[in-house]
């Protein structure tokens, strides 16, 4: 998932956004909520995680904003307030779950899981289209009795390509998806890295599920969802 992890101390940030990337995950971490205001004007995410005490804009009046621009992705709060006033003020305020500070890493990220498999074509830890599996605790793919890994990168563009299925993403949308804001892949990156992903796939039988659209980008369809070429 593209998860945007705001929270101001480094002694918390650091630890937090290691676990998320060790687990797959493509995370954009800062430290004050405008730059987080700014980033989520500028890109989408499937997870917000906020600290509601953040200087200039604090966590809880993001998550309100982030609402009434009619935005979706799933909202995780963590805070120290842990007071029953509270914790209704951060779930009114649009939140999907709360976690009080200090905050346990196996239970953040068992959080992190079940607010990620409230898409419909999650089951359990995996990411399923047609036969095709994804399993998200282990980054591999499994067709047909064949497991193959994948490295973080690849687990990231192939989650996000399932994620958004016979959909055209363009070039940015998948730099935006798979790196890290601050970062710049070469040239050639996702070239490179939708080759490297069709390796993988072929050894489960589904190299060609990656359909390049000439001057537009890629898109993940199965072979069955694709229009019968002209005889």
């Amino acid at each position: 998932m593209r998860v945007l992890l705001v929270e101001d101390d480094p002694k918390q940030l650091m630890p937090l956004q290691t676990v998320l990337s060790q687990a797959g995950h493509s995370v954009d971490g800062v430290k004050d909520g405008e730059t987080a205001q700014w980033l989520l004007s500028e890109k989408e995410y499937d997870l917000l995680i906020l600290d509601w005490m953040l200087p200039r804009v604090s966590g809880i009046n993001l998550c309100r904003q982030y609402r009434s621009a009619g935005k979706t992705a799933p909202v995780l709060m963590i805070t120290a307030r842990d007071t029953t006033p509270e914790k209704v003020s951060g779930l009114d305020a649009g939140a999907d779950d709360y976690l009080v500070k200090p905050i346990d890493l196996v239970e953040f990220m068992a959080r992190v899981r079940a607010l990620s498999r409230r898409s419909p074509l999650w089951q359990g830890d995996t990411l399923r289209l047609e036969d095709l599996h994804l399993h998200l605790d282990a980054l591999t793919i499994e067709r047909q009795g064949t497991v193959v890994s994948l490295s973080s990168r690849e687990f990231q563009l192939l989650e996000y390509l399932m994620r958004h299925p016979r959909q055209v993403l363009t070039r940015n949308q998948i730099e935006q998806a798979v790196w890290e804001w601050g970062t710049e892949p070469e040239s050639n990156a996702i070239t490179v890295l939708v080759r490297k992903l069709r390796q993988r796939l072929q050894a489960v039988g589904a190299a060609n599920w990656i359909e390049s659209i000439y001057g537009m980008g890629y898109r993940l369809i199965s072979p069955e969802q694709q229009c019968p070429k002209k005889q």
